[in-house]
């Protein structure tokens, strides 16, 4: 049987844009197959799995790529599980249901790809970059997060928003602090930070 990946993933976008789940937009996700591509990225870790279209898509853009994803919310991870399976991609996408912050996991990874609860990104790094091989790159989702960060606090009505903006900025400064990795901030999507390490 013929797998239809265009309309699968045509048909994931629709979901997500049906029910309010947070992908990555179009610039985003063409930078980051893409730099799989170019860097031969084989092994990934992916924080924050939501219904599978980046892994799916990371999965994709070779045939001997392995994802091994981490989502913690069950009707996502559900809707993920069969778009794995839809995509015939169950043997290279390894999904965990779990808390990442509480998951236990083994590997040496290529790539770690951070796209989950924004507010946490430096514990993600702290607990996964050990997973991370010499030379790896652990690539960081909406470091503008919808063009909030260059804001004037002021201007962000939400308190919580107030503190998950905080939350991004200190990401930001302990990521330009860390002597162990070269990062580079785009303005690609929502924000990336491409963070390599040394």
């Amino acid at each position: 049987m013929v797998v239809d990946t265009y309309q699968i993933i045509k048909d994931i976008k629709t979901y997500a844009k049906e029910n309010n789940v947070p992908i990555m937009t179009d610039d985003g996700i063409n930078y980051l197959t893409s730099y799989c591509i170019k860097n031969n990225i084989k092994n990934i870790l992916e924080i924050g799995t939501a219904i599978g279209y980046s892994a799916i898509l990371m999965a994709l853009t070779n045939n001997d790529v392995t994802v091994t994803t981490i989502e913690r919310d069950e009707k996502r991870y559900l809707e993920a599980l069969k778009n794995v399976k839809r995509s015939k991609l169950e043997d290279r996408i390894e999904l965990i249901y779990n808390d990442a912050l509480e998951v236990k996991i083994n590997g040496d990874y290529d790539l770690i790809f951070i796209d989950a609860a924004k507010a946490q990104n430096i514990k993600f790094f702290e607990k996964f970059e050990k997973y991370l091989k010499s030379g790896g790159t652990i690539i960081t989702d909406n470091m503008d997060f919808h063009g909030l960060v260059d804001k004037d606090e002021t201007e962000i009505e939400s308190r919580n928003l107030r503190q998950l903006v905080r939350k991004i900025k200190a990401y930001k400064d302990f990521l330009e602090n860390n002597k162990n990795y070269n990062t580079e901030f785009k303005d690609i999507g929502d924000g990336l930070a491409i963070s390599i390490k040394k």
